[in-house]
């Protein structure tokens, strides 16, 4: 290492060190002990332009061990991107760009939201997965338009979150040789040792996997580090793990290597030794020497010339292949074709019991003619689903530009995996499986509610409904679960028509994820279903005259025997109104006046009726309603049967409409 690489490696230490000190909390081990790895891979390998984060061709390089932040920051810092000196000072303060954890759409730079240790690592695989389509769609001979590599940074914390494997599993089966992971082997967690619980030969498993497995025994030595990333680079058929063994804190006299550098700041006292000990100023803090800047200006030029030589190679490709270019600007768009909508095939459903899974199911195959670059699969329930795009082939290391992927049963990688595909830019991901199976891929979906990334999750099998496979298969409290993150829009929809109209707000949605909740078993068409589900909640039955005695408010599979019930009512002489809320948030997001319109406050009298705990429904009742909802597990016993001994039948539904009425 010459000197004003040395010198530049200590000045991301540095910051590092004083940003936790200055804000009393954070993480100084992982980016004192990782710097050096930070710093070869960014200087010497990664190709990024700090005056155009979202370039399309830049290489993406993922945090997952998130809690070293400052790593990255200090990084962006130095590369000129918008992360000044005063927001390094500002770390983990109100407002600042410098969150605990990095951010994706916070701070310029950052790819996507890791914390939760392991979503990176699914993040990335996703990532690559893009570049590797994204090339087969576009690229022709003499225009590689899509080149790029996907790194991660990852500890050994995300080493033994099960999503990694799930995740490294399936990248090794894929081939995906532009995935490069460098993993901070510090055997150091916030509890002690690794050897306390971790004492697998990690190497041999992501060997098994079908990965390159690289060691750095030195991970100071920035040209052993060059080695290493100059080897997995060559590697086209295996993605790469590079094991880089540094020491966590290094450069602390009293803490270096120790679980105490791990989550909290050094201490004055301690922060003086370490700078004493690597010939670092004790004054100022946030020192970065003059020629550290004037370093790292040159490599910004750099890339600068880099990013309008591909600006040229797309323009002369826009020459060269019109009609790719074209098609290229309308998959990075993310809109969706006026058209699509009014396509009749959305709309046109006979007359036969269909279920939701698979009217989904023909609509997709509408989808995705208006968007080809629709990409997604199931966790090895494509049959089940319904998700299977019969136009497109599978995506397979020999076959990268398939668009049907299937993830196999790997639920939590599928969803930081389709997190991967939405954020790396020009594609549609979706991925589906039980709605009862959201349980294993919660953290994921979360996150991408989080980073506001318009993935679609289809869940099917919805219900208590699902029968003889018993209560581990019939979802109850997920539906609720679903609906309590903030930003994601969960739709049950009723019938075929309703069911194209979710489909339609999940596509057009583009700040945030959507949940389709589908049903195993047959429905009926339903007389007035249509574009009105696109506004969350409409009125499907309208009281004959006057105003409503009772509303019933139903949705997915309940709204039919809802409709019969207040057929039965109406025949009674109650006027009643049936309600189909397809999705309480987007319900809720209508202007004043449409809500009073369809729930009017004065009719009070209200009924709600969804198989699932009725958790949230509360604002919905009023003081004279109740909801017939679930408050236990299902049992296994054919469906229909199930739903009957659990009160959903009409005749259960009058019963508890008189006493309202009464």
């Amino acid at each position: 290492m010459n000197a004003i690489d040395g010198t530049a490696v200590n000045t991301i230490r540095f910051l590092a060190v004083d940003a936790v000190e200055k804000a009393a909390s954070g993480h100084p081990g992982l980016p004192m002990g990782g710097a050096a790895a930070g710093y070869t891979l960014w200087t010497q390998f990664l190709k990024h332009c700090p005056d155009a984060p979202d370039w399309a061709d830049r290489d993406r390089f993922i945090l997952s061990a998130g809690h070293g932040s400052m790593l990255l920051y200090a990084l962006l810092h130095l590369f000129g991107y918008e992360l000044s000196l005063e927001e390094i000072k500002n770390f983990r303060q109100w407002g600042s760009r410098t969150p605990g954890h990095p951010e994706f759409g916070h701070t310029p730079g950052v790819e996507t939201t890791t914390g939760p240790l392991g979503q990176g690592f699914g993040n990335a695989v996703g990532m690559a997965i893009a570049e590797r389509r994204l090339a087969a769609e576009f690229n022709r001979p003499g225009y590689p338009l899509v080149d790029h590599y996907t790194y991660v940074y990852a500890g050994d914390g995300c080493m033994m979150e099960g999503i990694s494997s799930e995740a490294a599993s399936l990248a090794g089966h894929l081939k995906l040789g532009k995935l490069i992971c460098l993993y901070d082997d510090n055997k150091i967690t916030i509890d002690g040792s690794t050897d306390i619980t971790f004492t697998e030969d990690v190497g041999k498993r992501f060997e098994a996997y079908g990965w390159q497995v690289l060691k750095v025994k030195e991970g100071n030595r920035v040209e052993m580090l060059s080695e290493a990333i100059t080897e997995a680079r060559q590697e086209t058929d295996r993605p790469s793990l590079i094991m880089v063994q540094t020491e966590i804190g290094y450069g602390s006299p009293g803490k270096q290597g120790t679980a105490g550098v791990h989550g909290a700041p050094l201490g004055a006292e301690e922060v003086v030794e370490t700078k004493k000990n690597l010939g670092w100023p004790l004054e100022p803090d946030f020192y970065v020497p003059p020629e550290v800047y004037e370093h790292f200006l040159g490599f910004k030029e750099t890339l600068r010339a880099r990013k309008e030589e591909w600006d040229a190679l797309l323009s002369d490709y826009r020459h060269e292949y019109p009609e790719l270019a074209e098609r290229w600007d309308s998959w990075f768009s993310g809109q969706v074709p006026d058209e699509l909508e009014n396509d009749s095939r959305l709309w046109d459903f006979d007359d036969q019991p269909l279920a939701t899974r698979a009217a989904s199911g023909q609509v997709m195959q509408v989808l995705a003619e208006y968007l080809p670059n629709m990409i997604g699969g199931s966790a090895d329930l494509n049959s089940s689903t319904k998700t299977g795009l019969k136009q497109f082939s599978d995506f397979q290391a020999d076959n990268p530009g398939g668009s049907n992927i299937h993830f196999g049963v790997r639920e939590h990688a599928m969803g930081a995996i389709l997190s991967g595909l939405c954020l790396h830019g020009g594609l549609r991901p979706f991925g589906s499986t039980f709605l009862v199976f959201f349980d294993y891929m919660k953290p994921s979906v979360r996150l991408a509610a989080l980073m506001g990334l318009p993935v679609v999750y289809v869940y099917t099998h919805d219900s208590i409904a699902v029968g003889e496979d018993g209560p581990t298969h019939q979802p109850v409290e997920q539906l609720s679960h679903l609906r309590s993150i903030p930003n994601m829009h969960v739709l049950r929809p009723a019938d075929g028509r309703e069911t194209a109209a979710a489909w339609l707000h999940a596509l057009q949605r583009r700040c945030g994820p959507t949940a389709l909740i589908l049903s195993r078993q047959k429905l009926p068409q339903l007389e007035g279903s249509g574009k009105e589900a696109l506004r969350g909640g409409y009125i499907i039955h309208r009281e004959k005259s006057g105003s409503p005695e009772l509303i019933i408010i139903a949705s997915g599979s309940e709204l039919e025997p809802a409709l019969k019930a207040a057929s039965k009512l109406e025949d009674n002489g109650r006027s009643v109104r049936v309600v189909s809320m397809v999705s309480r948030e987007l319900f809720l997001a209508q202007d004043e006046a449409y809500k009073e319109e369809v729930l009017p406050s004065a009719a009070d009298k209200r009924l709600i009726v969804e198989a699932a705990l009725p958790a949230g429904w509360e604002s919905f009742t009023c003081s004279g309603g109740m909801v017939i909802g679930l408050d236990a597990f299902g049992a296994s016993a054919p469906g229909p049967e199930v739903m009957e001994k659990k009160g959903f039948t009409v005749e259960n539904l009058l019963r508890q409409a008189e006493v309202i009425l009464d």
